[in-house]
C-alpha cells in the first residue's frame, strides 16, 4: 500500500478540497474522528490548515480529544469555550471567525449535536461564501448505517432535511463511515453502500467518499473502494474517557 502522504494525494486528486469543509451528521455518525483525520490528510498534502471545534454536544468523542495528534503534525485548533465539558451551551467565541477570514489557510468544521449543532452553524451562515463563489464550503453529511436514525435511506434523508434546514446551508455530499467501532470490518462499509447511494438518489445529494479505519479495511484498497468511491482510511485518534 502506498504511504500516507500518496494516499493523502490521491484521496484529494479525487475529492477536490474547498478552502473551507463542514462536517455534520447524526449522533454517532463519526463527524469528529473524520474531521480530524481530514484535517491530518489536508496536512499531509502540505496545505495549512485549522481545524474548529464546534461539537459542544457529545461529552465524547469531540475534535478536541485529539489536540495532541493535531498539534504534532502542525495543525492549529480552535475550539469553543466548553469542548471538552459537559455544558451543553452553543457558543461560538470569536476566534472562529478567523477561520473565515484567514484565507491563506484551509479550514475544516467539526459541528455536533444534530439540529442544534446545525443552529450553531447556522448562525455562521452570512460569513460563508456564496454557493456559486470560487471560494464556496463544502458541507459534507456523515452517514453511519449502524445507527438507529440513520439505518435506512428514508432516515438518512429526514436527517438531511433538518440538518439542512437547521443550518440554513445545502449539503454537499454524503460520507458512508458505516462501522462498530472496534467491531467493524470491510464488509460492513459495502453492505451500506446500496442503502446510501439510495439516500443519495432520494436527496438529490452525491456520495462524495467513504471513510474508514485504517486497519479494518485492506491494503489492497488504498484511496478507493472496489468500485472506485474515493476512501478516507482513518487513524483513530478519539477515545472514550475509560480508555
Amino acid at each position: 500500500m502506498p504511504d500516507k502522504s500518496t494516499l493523502s494525494d490521491e484521496f484529494f486528486a479525487a475529492v477536490k478540497p474547498t478552502r473551507l469543509t463542514v462536517f455534520i451528521g447524526a449522533y454517532g455518525s463519526g463527524k469528529s474522528e473524520i474531521s480530524v483525520n481530514y484535517a491530518l490528510a489536508l496536512r499531509e498534502t502540505g496545505r495549512p490548515v485549522i481545524i474548529a471545534d464546534l461539537d459542544i454536544i457529545n461529552p465524547y468523542f469531540r475534535s478536541t480529544d485529539a489536540r495532541k495528534l493535531l498539534e504534532h503534525n502542525d495543525v492549529e485548533l480552535l475550539k469553543t469555550i466548553y469542548a471538552n465539558t459537559n455544558v451543553d451551551v452553543p457558543a461560538v467565541p470569536a476566534s472562529v471567525f478567523g477561520l473565515f477570514d484567514r484565507k491563506d489557510r484551509y479550514g475544516v468544521m467539526d459541528i455536533g449535536g444534530e439540529d442544534l449543532g446545525a443552529r450553531v452553524l447556522g448562525s455562521l451562515r452570512n460569513r460563508f461564501p456564496a454557493a456559486d463563489s470560487p471560494d464556496h464550503a463544502s458541507v459534507y453529511m456523515v452517514v453511519n448505517a449502524n445507527r438507529p436514525f440513520t439505518a435506512t435511506a428514508a432516515q438518512v434523508r429526514e436527517i438531511a432535511d433538518m440538518l439542512s434546514a437547521a443550518s440554513g446551508l445545502s449539503i454537499s455530499g454524503l460520507v458512508n463511515n458505516t462501522n462498530l467501532l472496534e467491531f467493524s470490518d470491510a464488509s460492513m462499509l459495502l453492505e451500506a453502500d446500496a442503502m446510501i447511494k439510495e439516500a443519495s438518489r432520494l436527496t438529490g445529494i452525491p456520495l462524495s467518499f467513504a471513510a474508514a479505519r485504517d486497519d479494518r479495511v485492506p491494503a489492497e484498497w488504498g484511496s478507493r473502494l472496489p468500485d472506485g468511491l474515493p476512501l478516507l482510511r482513518l487513524q483513530r485518534s478519539i477515545f472514550y474517557p475509560t480508555e
